[in-house]
């Protein structure tokens, strides 16, 4: 199936580890796939009742029922599930259902998350080749350029990569608002820096359908039904 996931993706959505100890755990030789030790390459679909999965001849339990939340994220909260973080998103979160950020907000970032345990979802949310819209709404240090829209919406080059033409428009002397359908790391902030700005302040407002709206900073809402299809109808789901 197109919408499988790898293995040690689902041991960590189904709340058994994080990823990267589900990656160790398989090399280890102390997770079984349908009677065989576990490959590295093996996939899973996230729709499986009894995928017959064992971590150390134990079986692990199936994914919870499907739950689709909006979470407005703050500063400082790190989207990485690991307790060992005293700033990981996992603090925030409830124990049960077991739900992860589909897409990712960098530290310093702010706005608007959906929570979900939904993995073909949250495959074609991510997923590079799909090109789902996102807008973000960034203050930097100085007034933006007459010429700063033509320059920032063209693509901008930094590193090793020149990233998609996208939507720019001016929303304030040191703000701008940017329709992003790529999710390269650290992107917004890097296109400023290349054309000689520094973010300041970095607020996703929208993921598709979804919107931030007026969603308290630190709390969170289920998806509306009628969001959530029209997310799957976009999605093509």
């Amino acid at each position: 199936m197109a919408n499988n996931m790898r293995l040690e993706q689902y041991l960590a959505h189904c709340g058994v580890c994080s990823r990267r100890q589900a990656q160790r755990l398989i090399a280890a030789g102390k997770v079984s796939f349908n009677g065989q030790l576990a490959s590295a390459l093996a996939r899973v679909s996230p729709d499986a009742i009894n995928p017959n999965i064992l971590l150390d001849g134990e079986a692990i339990a199936p994914l919870e029922n499907k739950q689709y939340w909006l979470y407005h994220k703050p500063v400082g909260i790190d989207c990485r599930l690991l307790p060992e973080l005293a700033s990981s998103l996992i603090h925030h979160l409830p124990a049960s259902p077991r739900l992860y950020p589909a897409g990712r907000l960098d530290k310093d970032s702010r706005g608007l998350l959906l929570l979900t345990n939904d993995g073909a979802l949250t495959h074609r949310l991510m997923h590079p080749d799909f090109g789902h819209e996102k807008v973000y709404q960034v203050t930097v240090d100085k007034p933006l350029k007459n010429d700063f829209v033509a320059l920032m919406s063209a693509g901008v080059s930094y590193r090793d990569v020149t990233t998609k033409p996208c939507k720019v428009s001016i929303i304030g002397e040191c703000q701008f608002e940017i329709t992003l359908t790529q999710g390269l790391n650290r992107q917004i902030r890097r296109m400023s820096q290349a054309l000689g700005y520094h973010v300041i302040d970095l607020l996703r407002v929208s993921m598709m359908n979804c919107q931030l709206s007026d969603l308290a900073e630190s709390k969170m809402r289920p998806l509306e039904a009628a969001e959530l299809v029209t997310l799957q109808q976009l999605l093509k789901m």
